[in-house]
This record gives structure tokens, sequence and C-alpha cells, in this order.
């Protein structure tokens, strides 16, 4: 079989894998719930949402520690990592703990959702069959991404959006070579879905509003409201997982945790778990069953209960997701996005239709709403408009969907740099981008480039020891080392020419009279763009290495140049 036949053979293999996992997920939480009763909670059963979440979290924090006996981090970024430092292998254990771990979470009510850890492990499924056949590093990239786009076209039966999806966040490049292979993976995992769920999906809305000129101003101010929303959501979320990083302890952490996401659950239901449940309930008007087992059940009918209890739930959806994962639990970002979205468009569209003066289509505004949100906070417009438009089984809302997705995520973009992803990737200078001087120069490592076959000399050596160091080198640089092995200055070739043939001053002159001092320097955590602007700036061919204020070796521009150039031409070779 030819390699390119194999490949796409190997996108159906993922694609069905993939589709499985999503599958099996999505039942196994619906199981677990189903058990627990979580869904019909009211009355005195009510108090147990402030036993259930904690409960999932520590029984997460007790198989990880246990069982899978590893740190497991944030799935997506993980992905993304894995692109741009390990050749985009992820180990064989990711293509099953994040699964466990987010079903126990998500299952007992964890305020997360199951889109990131099932892209994660698809992720790795794809990344694991393309290290058992040996495909070399642009070959595992491309299975690594149709696993991405599986994942999502599973949960959703949303092909087209999924292939997107990998496109924009997982920066997979679209080109001749990867275009089939994303196809197949995402219609075989979508196919796969169709086959156990049949035609039951998430979302099953029909758009029955039109869309009019005259709403065009609403859904721009929309866009720019979920753009800032999206800002909020990025922000909140690092605070308080920074405020969590100061606990000491797995299990403080836990319990800490679990006690405010328990409380916060108690007073507002809706954020228990995925929210899919309340986001149907809000397509559909249905107040009712959104404020089911809330101490305002009985005031659901009154506008300014509602507005306030919507209101409250749009800020702190964000940190009972934060909350869960940094208390232990895991799940993604993704679900309570789309969760924040719903809440923010019937908010938005109902309070002006109270207000009488113009009439909107609440649905309609609450599905354009959840695609502003993914937009801003995914950094992704293009993966919020078709996801929205193929989970409505139509493109009636393509123009409002267009119009929002773009402003919210210019909005966000001009706030945040970074999507929510990606943004400590981006500041440790990781990041893989569409960019392909970025992505080549974030794929150098620039402990790869340092050259240690310098001869080292002292500062305490005479000018006769020295010309018999250099006799023997292949180098034109002889770096200084003291004791210490501190670098004091380096000895050039051209510098001592003149004298190194003059013997009687072989013996009264010593290096440290003759070394010169360099015009900067590099260590190995340095990025590559630090290292390139470290070139610029002090016009320099080669800089030395400093570790810990140890020399290491040196850094050479024309070899830096030379692996550039052989990378470049891997990472764009069809």
């Amino acid at each position: 079989m030819k390699e390119r036949q194999y490949i796409i053979l190997l996108s159906i293999v993922v694609g069905f894998s993939s589709g499985l996992a999503a599958v099996v997920l999505k039942n196994a939480v619906f199981f677990i719930q189903s058990l627990l009763g979580a869904g019909s909670l009211k009355g005195e059963e009510s108090y147990l949402y402030l036993i259930y979440p904690g409960l999932g979290i520590f029984l997460t924090v007790l198989v990880t520690r246990y069982v899978l006996k590893n740190k497991i981090g944030h799935s997506i970024p993980n992905v993304l990592q894995a692109i741009s430092k390990s050749d985009s292998i992820l180990p064989r254990s990711a293509t099953y703990s994040s699964l466990l771990t987010s079903l126990i979470t998500v299952g007992f009510g964890g305020s997360v959702g199951l889109e990131g850890p099932t892209v994660g492990a698809s992720s790795a499924i794809g990344s694991n069959y393309a290290r058992w056949s040996r495909l070399n590093y642009k070959k595992t990239t491309l299975m690594l991404g149709c696993g991405a786009a599986a994942a999502m076209s599973g949960i959703f039966h949303a092909p087209i959006a999924a292939i997107v999806f990998a496109l924009e966040v997982i920066m997979l490049d679209l080109t001749a070579a990867s275009m089939v292979p994303l196809l197949m993976a995402s219609v075989s995992a979508t196919l796969t879905s169709y086959l156990i769920f049949g035609d039951e999906v998430l979302f099953n809305v029909e758009v029955v509003d039109s869309f009019t000129i005259s709403d065009v101003p609403f859904y721009v101010l929309l866009g720019v409201l979920t753009g800032l929303m999206s800002v909020y959501f990025c922000k909140s979320y690092y605070t308080v997982e920074k405020l969590f990083s100061k606990l000491k302890g797995r299990y403080n952490k836990a319990m800490v945790g679990s006690v405010i996401l328990g409380g916060l659950i108690f007073l507002f239901p809706p954020l228990y778990g995925e929210g899919f449940v309340s986001i149907k309930s809000l397509l559909y008007g249905d107040l009712e069953e959104l404020f089911q087992g809330s101490l305002f059940s009985s005031m659901s009918d009154e506008f300014w209960v509602v507005a306030i209890f919507l209101l409250g739930i749009v800020f702190i959806k964000s940190i009972a997701t934060t909350l869960t994962l940094g208390a232990g639990g895991f799940g993604g970002v993704f679900a309570p996005s789309l969760f924040m979205g719903s809440v923010i468009g019937f908010l938005y569209s109902r309070t002006i239709n109270t207000l009488g003066v113009f009439s909107l289509s609440e649905r309609n505004f609450t599905l354009v709403s959840m695609a502003g949100l993914i937009a801003g906070i995914l950094h992704a417009p293009l993966t919020a408009l078709f996801l929205i438009a193929e989970i409505t089984s139509g493109y009636e809302l393509v123009i409002p969907l267009m119009i929002t997705a773009a402003i919210s995520f210019l909005t966000a973009k001009y706030f945040q740099s970074h999507s929510l992803y990606n943004l400590q990737l981006a500041q440790k200078g990781e990041l893989i981008t569409h960019n392909k001087d970025q992505a080549v120069l974030t794929l150098m490592q620039l402990r790869t480039e340092v050259e240690t076959d310098f001869s080292i000399v002292h500062p305490d050596q005479s000018l006769g020891e020295l010309v018999k160091i250099v006799s023997v080198s292949k180098r034109n640089i002889f770096p200084v080392v003291n004791d210490e092995k501190n670098l004091e200055g380096v000895v050039l070739l051209d510098d001592i020419r003149q004298i190194m043939f003059d013997p009687e001053k072989y013996d009264r002159i010593y290096v440290r009279e003759l070394m010169t001092q360099y015009p900067d320097a590099v260590s190995s955590s340095d990025s590559m763009e630090a290292v390139m602007e470290k070139f610029q700036k002090s016009g320099a061919w080669n800089l030395p290495v400093i570790d810990h204020d140890k020399y290491v070796g040196f850094v050479s521009k024309s070899k830096l140049f030379n692996d550039y150039r052989k990378i470049l031409r891997d990472f764009s070779d069809e």
C-alpha cells in the first residue's frame, strides 16, 4: 500500500476510534447522572447539590493519584504543546486518562465540559496510531489533528465545524495532503456516532424566525457584549487558578473547591454539569425547567427575578468552572462557553423584548450568542459560525453568525491577544501558529543548537600556552573560563594573529590581557525568538550560552540558519 493510501485508511480508523470514544463518554456521563437523579432534584433533594460535585472531585483526585499515578494537564493545551515541543507525540496514557477523570468529574456534576477531554484523548489516539506506524512529524501531526476533528464531529454531528476546529484551534495547516484525511476522519466519526446515537444530537433546534435586516444593530451590540464577556471569562479563569495555586496539598484544594462549588450549584442548579439541559430550556423558553430545584423556582414568572438569576449564572459560571479544575476535577471549557453564550443571548433578547420597543427572536439570539462566546474565548470565529450553523441544520442565521462572531473575536482580541487555550504556551514561546516563520522558530530548540567543541582557555594562561591550543583547534573563538566555570570573556584569533608568532612575548602576555567581552549571551531556556533578537541587536555571528552563570557552549547564527531552512522544508513539504 502506498503511503498516501495508508494515511487515508489510518484517518478512517482514527475517526472511528475517536467517534466511539466520544459516544461512550457521553453515554457513560448520562448514565451516572441518571443514577444520581441529578436532573430532577428539587425540594429537600436539592441539598444533594452540595455533595455530588465535591464527591466527584475527591474521586477524581484519588483516581489520578492511585490509579493513573501521573499528573494530567489541560487537554487541548497539552495537545498544542505536544505539537510544538514533543514531535506531536502524546503518551499512551493520554488516550484514556482524560476520559476517565472527566467521566467522574462531570458525571457527579463538576461545572466543566467533556469536549476538551474528548479532543485530548482522540488526539492522543491519532498520535499513537501514527507512532505505531512509524510516521514522521508531519504525518503524526496530521493524525493528531484528525483525532481532534473526529472528536468534535462525533460529539456535535458537525463534520465541517470539526475540520475548521482542527484548523483554527489545533493550528493544523490545510494543505492538499491534509484535506482528504481530515474529511475522512470527521465523516467516519459522525457516522460512528449516528450508528450508536441515531439521529439524536445535543441540540435539535430549528430556526423558525427568519433573519431581518433591522436586527443587525442588535447583533453588532451582541458581538461587543459577548466579546467583553469572553475577556471576563478568561480573566476570572486565570485569577481563580492563581488563587488555587497558592493552596498547598491536593486534598486541601479539593476540600476548599468542593465546598465553594457545592454552595454555588445549590444556589444556581443550572451550573451543575455541562449545562446542555439548561441550554435546551433557554432555546425553547422553558424557564420553569431552568429554575427547577432552585430556591427561586416560585418566582420564575417575574422578570426581575429571572434577570438577576441569569445574570448571576453568567458571572459565576467561569468561577465554577475554574473551581472544578482547581480543586482537582478534570474537564474542558467548550461547554461552559456555550452555556454562558446561551444565557447571555437569552437574557439580552428577553430584556429588549420586555422593554416593548423592539421584538427580537429569543431563540435566534440565544444561538448566535453561543457562537459569540466560542469566537471570543477560543479565538475561533469560523468554528463558532459553522458549529451553530450545523447544529441548526441550516444556514438561515449565517449573516448574524458572521457579524456577531467576527465582532466578538475582534473585541476579545483587542483586550487579550491569545485565546484561553494558548495564552500560557504563547508566554513561554511554545505556541505553533499558521505563521510559517513563527512556527519553525517554535519547533527549533536551542539545546540542540549549542556547539561545545570550542577549546577552553584559562585567564592566567600565557600567550605561549594559548598558541599551543590554537595550533590544534579548528575554531577561531576561544572562551576564557575561570575555575568556577564562569565565562570571563573570549579570545578571537584575529586579535592575536599579529603577536602569536613572536616568541619573545609568549611568557610576558597573558590571556586575561587578550580577551574581549561578548556583546550578549543566551540561555538554554531562551526561546528562539529571543535568541534571534539578540543576534540581530548584537550583530554577532556567535553568542555564548550561559546557564546558571556557568559556561555551556556557543550558538552560531550560520548553524541556526541551516537548521531553520531544513525544518522549514520539512514543515512545508506536501
